[in-house]
């Protein structure tokens, strides 16, 4: 099934708000097994709307309209429709009588305007909306069924859930469904490189799997599509020689994100942890408690930003600091124990590093970071060099800092070396004790 999304509004269309209900339609469909094959964003003028409409519908199977549905002059979603129909707009009095009801419940008056969001095209079959006043409907435009949704993003996702999946199935039950997606997480690798070895694998690709990549950094995420049924045997296999080429830079699989990982890796094996952060300044402690349930695990976090802090926070020697430096094995293995043993954690963690655009030296330039992740196992200190200049941005360095004191912890959480070999990450230094 040929699937194509139409997202409406100015504001949507200026850059004035971020689309995120195309995107969270777009994932929602693929973790459900459909894939969307286009996505056009049209502003609120009604010649515009109605050829965006009856182009999708010579193209798709089905058309996903997002927005347009209140009561104001702008919303011209359902007008549109009828326009493209060549049929007018008529009161359905069954959604009428909801509204009204809602409007009771609620002790408000229903007011004129709001009469529009029940005038649809004569053709039209209601969709529900049990949480808003806007009802969805679906109409069949030549070949195709357009499916318009409202753009209030609670609306829309009980929508998407309660009757837009289920419609879906319904229009194609023996063949729907099948689009999956197998997502490997890596860090440390460039995209042309990791393209380069994935391709060199002397195994074929199963016939039906696709590749593509998705680069979001630090990360860049390997998507392994199914658009067809696929040998298992074949799958697994190639799967494995996929995941051995990524080798250490590879970091999760069909996960969102590193503090996923580690949050689900802490909880499950009931350890707790403790962080002295200096340049990310926090940001490895927000991606964990963003994750409901850190609590059990997360003790706290240690934003030693100076030196006078490193030394009162985290009990850093000032001969320690006064010799090597802030930015020095030395510093983030005392930052570590000292957080551990402040807070009475299994695990610390600590990150030290000049991220820029000043504050370098020859000797330690900008984008030297370091790391140390300690517990009863051992501890485990390096330096890494991520650069400077405009490929490596003061914010990009703290990412970059924040993903490796993640993967380290992950890796140690699992019985592996913290210290990993990252194609593209060059280590400057590393102490295993």
């Amino acid at each position: 099934m040929k699937i194509e999304m139409i997202c409406t509004g100015e504001e949507v269309l200026s850059g004035q708000i971020v689309d995120t209900n195309a995107a969270w339609v777009a994932n929602t469909l693929m973790e459900s097994g459909y894939e969307l094959s286009r996505k056009t964003t049209v502003g609120d003028r009604l010649d515009d709307l109605v050829g965006a409409f009856t182009e999708s519908a010579a193209r798709a199977d089905l058309v996903i309209v997002n927005g347009g549905l209140g009561p104001t002059s702008d919303d011209m979603s359902a007008e549109a429709a009828a326009q493209a129909l060549g049929e007018p707009l008529v009161m359905f009095d069954q959604w009428r009588t909801v509204m009204e009801q809602m409007f009771a419940a609620r002790g408000r008056t229903m007011t004129s305007s709001n009469l529009k969001q029940a005038m649809l095209p004569a053709s039209a079959v209601v969709v529900d909306n049990p949480v808003g006043t806007a009802c969805g409907f679906r109409v069949k435009l030549g070949g195709a069924w357009l499916f318009f949704t409202p753009g209030v993003p609670h609306e829309l996702f009980r929508m998407v859930k309660e009757q837009l999946l289920p419609f879906l199935i319904d229009q194609d039950p023996l063949n729907g469904g099948t689009v999956k997606v197998h997502k490997l997480l890596t860090l440390g690798q460039a995209e042309s490189a990791m393209a380069n070895e994935i391709d060199d694998i002397p195994m074929s690709c199963p016939e039906g799997v696709t590749i593509g990549y998705r680069a979001s950094m630090p990360h860049i995420e390997v998507k392994l599509f199914h658009r067809a049924r696929v040998d298992e045997a074949q799958w697994q296999a190639y799967l494995a020689e996929v995941k051995s080429a990524l080798g250490d830079s590879l970091v999760g699989e069909n996960q969102k994100s590193m503090g996923e990982i580690v949050h689900s890796l802490l909880v499950e094996r009931g350890e707790t942890l403790a962080l002295a952060e200096s340049c990310t300044g926090g940001m490895v402690a927000d991606q964990l408690v963003t994750l409901a349930g850190s609590s059990a695990y997360l003790l706290g976090s240690l934003v030693t930003y100076s030196n006078s802090a490193k030394q009162s926070q985290c009990g850093v020697k000032a001969e320690t600091l006064e010799q090597f430096g802030a930015v020095s094995l030395e510093t983030v293995a005392e930052m570590a124990q000292g957080a551990r043993r402040a807070l009475g954690s299994d695990v610390g963690v600590s990150i030290s590093g000049i991220a820029g655009p000043d504050g370098g030296t020859e000797e330690k330039p900008v984008g030297t970071v370091c790391f140390c992740v300690c517990s009863d196992r051992g501890h485990w200190s390096q330096t890494l060099a991520f650069g400077s200049g405009a490929n490596r941005s003061r914010t990009l360095v703290r990412k970059l800092s924040a993903a490796v004191a993640l993967d380290m912890l992950r890796r140690l959480l699992l019985g592996l070396d913290p210290i990993a070999d990252y194609p593209f990450l060059k280590r400057v230094d590393a102490r295993r004790l």
